[in-house]
């Protein structure tokens, strides 16, 4: 999974174009590009946001408390960072390759 630092560096360095209802497409300044898809999140036994929000998981844990992680999330105006999303909350699981 990508670290807290990971997805920084691609809000920072990378252009994002929002694609319609399905996500995000992030290409960056070394040409290359990821599709992010408009996933949305899990809520107890309800999913939300289908098709006009993405929540992502980091490997960095909250520095608030021990039941939260960092990710990243996006929608149609924009995307950022997040830094105390609840563990319990399912969210979409982009894994990296480190080369």
């Amino acid at each position: 999974m990508p670290t807290q630092g990971e997805f920084e560096e691609l809000i920072g360095k990378c252009n994002w174009k929002y694609q319609g209802g399905g996500g995000y497409s992030v290409v960056c300044k070394n040409g290359n590009s990821i599709f992010l898809p408009a996933a949305g999140c899990k809520a107890g036994s309800k999913l939300e946001d289908v098709g006009s929000d993405g929540y992502y998981w980091s490997s960095s844990p909250s520095t608030v408390n021990s039941i939260e992680a960092h990710g990243l999330y996006f929608h149609v105006g924009g995307f950022g960072l997040s830094d105390n999303d609840y563990r319990s909350r399912g969210r979409t699981i982009r894994p990296v390759l480190d080369e």
